[in-house]
């Protein structure tokens, strides 16, 4: 344990070395290299007795830090990899100092709950959702997708007499979509609803987008069944988005839940010149946004949103009431019961950083640029 010891006296020095190197390497961002040729690297046993942090660090610039591409910079144009503002830095770095185990909003713990809260509110403004929407943060784009589709599987066992969270799935799920993204066929996998069940619409000639035509004609065909429908607010490929004033007008004649999955193209909501593509949206019961891409913050962070009238569905869904050691909160809000992760990272402060830093003008200004730049590569392509 002397590494350790030695490691909090000189935590200053130590956290300003990391400091610095962090600033360098950003900074190299237009000169850093977006691919490093594949090497082969040694497995590593492990030591008895410990490096300490300094000749950790060290170690990692020796053998590691040079195969890092710059990914967060501009040149990289990988699928999908964002870049992190400051300001998602600090709140990211602020988040693994703080280390909070963000669950209960009832004043009892931690405030982070509460601040994960003022920040679903401060992402719901940005992208004019509805009041009506509850929402909180998990690992990503596939972790949203689940958490929606789970409550959505819940609501469709409702509509069969069924508590499915209990008493499992049994027998098929209609489940209708176009051109789900892979995270979608993983989460069915995962639910037990099964990714071989989802049944395709047809999609519009030239487009990703579902037609309506198709899909009216399928629906027709379930008769008055109730059923899952997923869509989409950017497609993986194109980032095409469905049509949701007329899938709107469908939900007034038809009984199914409603999930948008927005990990690609939510953020365009911030935009007056694009927002149009997700026009009445809001009447979804579910959505999905990812927010370390085009939100630019770091790794992990996406948020879901569900609507509360179904929240005693979601509570049913993720209930985590019968451990001996937690405190019986089942009447109040506590994220322990509102989502799949018991312990949770505060991922709620990159975010609250960032939106509080940039403001809707900020963001906005970071989609539209981002847009610009596409067109003008489409453009020279």
């Amino acid at each position: 344990m002397n590494q350790l010891k030695t490691d909090h006296h000189q935590l200053n020095h130590l956290l300003g070395l990391i400091k610095e190197q962090s600033i360098n390497y950003l900074n190299q961002l237009d000169d850093r290299s977006t691919f490093v040729p594949p090497r082969k690297i040694e497995n590593e046993g492990s030591a008895d007795e410990g490096l300490g942090l300094s000749d950790t660090l060290k170690k990692f610039n020796r053998d590691y830090e040079a195969l890092m591409v710059a990914s967060s910079g501009p040149r990289y144009l990988g699928y999908v990899t964002g870049g992190t503002t400051p300001a998602s830095i600090a709140g990211d770095w602020l988040t693994s100092v703080y280390d909070q185990n963000t669950q209960s909003v009832s004043g009892s713990g931690d405030v982070s709950a509460i601040l994960e809260q003022q920040t679903i509110k401060l992402l719901r403004e940005l992208l004019g959702l509805t009041p009506d929407f509850n929402g909180g943060f998990v690992t990503g784009a596939t972790m949203s997708n689940f958490t929606c589709l789970a409550v959505a599987r819940q609501w469709f066992g409702q509509k069969e007499g069924k508590d499915i969270a209990k008493e499992g799935v049994a027998g098929k799920i209609p489940i209708l979509s176009s051109v789900a993204h892979s995270s979608i066929l993983k989460s069915l996998s995962m639910l037990g609803i099964g990714s071989n069940n989802l049944e395709q619409v047809e999609i519009l000639s030239g487009r990703e987008a579902m037609s309506i035509a198709d899909l009216t004609s399928t629906i027709e065909k379930l008769g008055c069944s109730p059923f899952i429908l997923i869509t989409s607010a950017g497609t993986v490929n194109t980032v095409d988005y469905d049509d949701f004033k007329a899938i709107n007008e469908l939900r007034k004649k038809h009984d199914f839940w409603w999930h948008i999955d927005g990990a690609f193209g939510a953020m365009v909501a911030c935009s007056p010149s694009y927002k149009h593509l997700l026009e009445d949206w809001e009447y979804a019961d579910s959505i999905t946004v990812d927010c370390h891409k085009w939100l630019n913050v770091p790794y992990e962070n996406a948020a879901f949103f569900v609507k509360e009238k179904h929240n005693k569905l979601q509570f049913e869904t993720f209930q985590n009431t019968n451990a001996l050691y937690l405190n019986d909160e089942s009447t109040a809000f506590t994220y322990l019961n509102f989502l799949p992760e018991n312990s949770r990272r505060f991922k709620a402060l990159p975010v609250w950083f960032t939106l509080t830093a940039y403001g809707k003008n900020g963001h906005r200004s970071m989609v539209e640029n981002s847009i610009d730049m596409a067109q003008q590569l489409s453009d020279y392509i």
